[in-house]
């Protein structure tokens, strides 16, 4: 290889270097953007900004499905549904009209409702695992009993009170926000949680008081 051949591949080396560097910087500024910004770039039809978004609120979103539905692959599809939407209407976002995370949570629990609503197919019965005697496989079966009958509990409340206890109590978002991703009145969310709470509390009397922290208060 003469001197001249060395010298263009060297250039060229260099300057696949300066273009992954690029690359990389571009990443690293969408990850700390925020999410109107990421949805700038999305509208744009940045595919990098769009998987930064998803990671950043996936986990959640289908924390709320899951909560709502009791079902892992319903509450993939919903998430997945949600975030669909996202790219195929990206051009259609309007940033600062609402916080991206009120938007997934409004989508994502009137999807849930939508489900909820459908007639149900008859459940397959699935027989547990026959357990051995040690503590923690105890403990673990005592734990396993009260989300079964804390999820059971929630199953029975109508489709808006158990939208309006998931997001208060386990995303931990204020009447005020919770409100809002319902598109009701924060009076409205108050009366749902409190009766909500009551009829857990009804389902619930007879096993114990330690199921749930959010029966202890109207």
């Amino acid at each position: 290889m003469n001197l001249a051949t060395t010298s263009s591949v060297t250039g060229a080396e260099s300057d696949r270097t300066c273009v992954q560097e690029q690359v990389e910087k571009m990443k690293e500024d969408l990850r700390v953007s925020s999410d109107d910004d990421l949805l700038f770039h999305i509208g744009q039809g940045n595919q990098t900004a769009f998987r930064i978004l998803v990671d950043r609120h996936v986990d959640r979103g289908y924390a709320v499905a899951l909560r709502i539905l009791n079902n892992p692959s319903d509450a993939e599809d919903v998430v997945q549904d949600a975030f669909l939407q996202v790219w195929t209407k990206r051009a259609q976002w309007q940033p600062g009209r609402a916080k991206f995370s009120t938007w997934l949570f409004r989508v994502v629990t009137n999807r849930c409702i939508d489900l909820l609503r459908r007639p149900k197919a008859e459940a397959v019965e699935v027989l547990p695992e026959v357990p051995d005697d040690q503590p923690d496989q105890v403990d673990e079966l005592a734990k396993q009993e009260a989300t079964r009958l804390l999820n059971d509990a929630m199953s029975r409340l109508p489709d808006q009170q158990r939208v309006a206890l998931v997001l208060s109590y386990v995303e931990n978002l204020s009447n005020g926000e919770v409100a809002e991703i319902m598109e009701t009145t924060v009076s409205a969310v108050e009366s749902l949680l409190k009766r909500g709470r009551q009829k857990l509390r009804h389902f619930l009397r007879n096993h114990g008081d330690a199921i749930s922290p959010l029966l202890i208060n109207d």
